[in-house]
C-alpha cells in the first residue's frame, strides 16, 4: 500500500532570470513499511524534498499525500497537528531541550499535543535504542550518538506513520553512524514505521530496501 506520494511536486525561488527550481516536476511513491532512501549532491534538491513530503513548507505547485490525505489542502493549523501526529523527524541538528531530561525530552511532543503517553511502547523503543540507562541524563551528560538516539526515540515515540530523516547520522563518526543507522532500520522494521532518509552518503545509503537519486530537483534513478 503507498502511504507517501508526490505528484508533480514543485518549488521555486526567485523570479526571472534569478529563479531556481529546487524541485521541477517529482513523482515519488513510497510503500508502507518501506526504508527509502534519496541520495544526491549538496543543492540537488533532497532537503527541499524532504521538507515538502513532512509539511515543513509548502510547494509552488504539485501535490503530497500522506496516508490518503492530500496535506497541502489543509490549513496551517491543521497541517500542524496533522504533522505532529503522523509524521515523526530526525534532523541533522538533534534539537534536544538542555534542561530536560532524556525521558522527558522523548515524551515531549506526545505530552505537547496533549496525548496520552503509551509508556509501555515508548519503554520498548528506548531498550531497542539502548537508552534504559541514560533517561534521567540531561542532554549535555549524553555522546553525540547517544543524543541521536534519543532524537530517534523522539521522533518515534509518538507512533508516527512516517519517519523523515535528514542526514541523520552528518554529526557522527563513520561507526557510530552505522550503528544508529542499523538502529534506526531495526526499530522502523519492529515498530511497523515507513523511513525515508536523505543523505550524500552512498555507503550508508546502501542500508534501505530502495535508493532514489536526485539532481537539479528531479528523480534521476529509482
Amino acid at each position: 500500500m503507498t502511504i507517501l506520494e508526490t505528484r508533480d511536486l514543485k518549488k521555486y525561488y526567485g523570479k526571472g532570470d534569478a529563479e531556481v527550481h529546487a524541485l521541477d516536476g517529482v513523482n515519488l511513491k513510497v510503500e508502507n513499511g518501506e526504508f527509502l532512501a534519496i541520495v544526491g549532491t549538496s543543492g540537488s534538491g533532497k532537503s527541499t524534498l524532504l521538507h515538502m513530503l513532512g509539511g515543513l513548507d509548502r510547494p509552488t505547485a504539485g501535490t503530497v499525500i500522506v496516508d490518503g490525505k492530500d496535506i497541502f489542502s489543509l490549513k496551517d493549523e491543521q497541517l500542524t497537528i496533522f504533522r505532529r501526529r503522523k509524521i515523526g523527524f530526525v534532523f541533522q541538528a538533534y534539537n534536544l531541550v538542555p534542561v530536560l531530561s532524556v525521558w522527558e525530552n522523548i515524551v515531549l511532543p506526545i505530552q505537547l499535543d496533549g496525548g496520552k503517553v503509551d509508556e509501555g511502547y515508548v519503554n520498548q523503543v528506548i531498550h531497542a535504542l539502548g537508552l534504559e540507562k541514560k533517561l534521567r541524563s540531561l542532554p549535555n551528560q549524553l555522546s553525540g550518538g547517544q543524543q541521536q538516539r534519543v532524537a530517534i526515540a523522539r521522533a518515534l515515540a509518538a507512533k508516527p506513520a512516517i519517519l523523515l530523516a535528514d542526514e541523520p547520522t552528518g554529526n557522527l563518526d563513520s561507526k557510530t553512524s552505522q550503528d544508529v543507522l542499523g538502529l534506526m532500520k531495526v526499530t522502523g522494521q519492529r515498530f511497523a514505521q515507513t523511513m525515508v532518509m536523505i543523505t550524500h552518503n552512498e555507503a550508508l545509503a546502501q542500508m534501505a530496501d530502495r535508493i532514489i537519486r536526485i539532481e537539479d530537483g528531479r528523480i534521476v534513478t529509482r
